[in-house]
């Protein structure tokens, strides 16, 4: 939603819902320098996606491709997730 990552698009590794964070494969990408493991070998910078913050994360829907919220729709007697933009369920 903000910041340098701004309108990519990837799929949710992990939730930490200590934090509200989430990590999203391939966006909020670091880099981390790693010593070598073994004599002769060299070190490398690796890659890795961070957390963020779930308030900065939109789900995708599906139906109609486009990023919107999340509801609930109760119909005889279950739950339902919806897409608030085109109401579809999820």
């Amino acid at each position: 939603m903000s910041g340098k990552d701004k309108g990519k698009k990837g799929k949710v590794m992990k939730a930490i819902p200590e934090s509200f964070s989430v990590i999203v494969e391939g966006v909020n990408m670091k880099k981390k320098h790693r010593r070598p493991k073994k004599s002769g070998e060299k070190g490398q910078m690796v890659h890795i996606a961070s957390p963020m913050d779930v308030s900065n994360v939109k789900f995708l829907c599906a139906k109609c491709g486009k990023a919107s919220r999340i509801g609930y729709k109760l119909s005889e007697g279950k739950k339902y997730r919806i897409c608030k933009k085109c109401g579809q369920e999820v």
